[in-house]
């Protein structure tokens, strides 16, 4: 019996580098983004408890189905196995997220 896929997908949001896992990654619908679906975060059997991954399964709660801005996306990977979600600082990275026009004024 085939394992069930596990995906990785790492992307900027407000400044922040967010590295979540899922069971399903697509284009989606919406033209320019990716659709991301089941979010995975383990479940806490001992009292100790990482804080950035409770910030995103906070911020996350409640969503089935997500829909990220491609030129967000760092990378997406199929992994072995679930990692740790968490969120990190931009600053430093390797990777420039793509840079978006600025509306000109002038034309209003």
């Amino acid at each position: 019996m085939a394992k069930d896929p596990v995906y990785r997908v790492v992307f900027i949001n407000n400044g922040k580098t967010y590295e979540v896992y899922a069971t399903s990654v697509d284009q989606g619908y919406l033209y320019g983004f990716v659709q991301i679906e089941g979010l995975l975060f383990n479940e806490r059997t001992s009292l100790v408890v990482d804080p950035g991954e409770e910030k995103l399964k906070a911020e996350f709660d409640g969503v089935g189905r997500t829909n990220i801005p491609m030129h967000s996306i760092i990378r997406i990977d199929e992994v072995e196995k679930q990692g740790t979600p968490k969120i990190g600082d931009a600053k430093g990275e390797v990777v420039t997220a793509f840079p978006i026009p600025k509306p000109d004024k002038s034309s209003s």
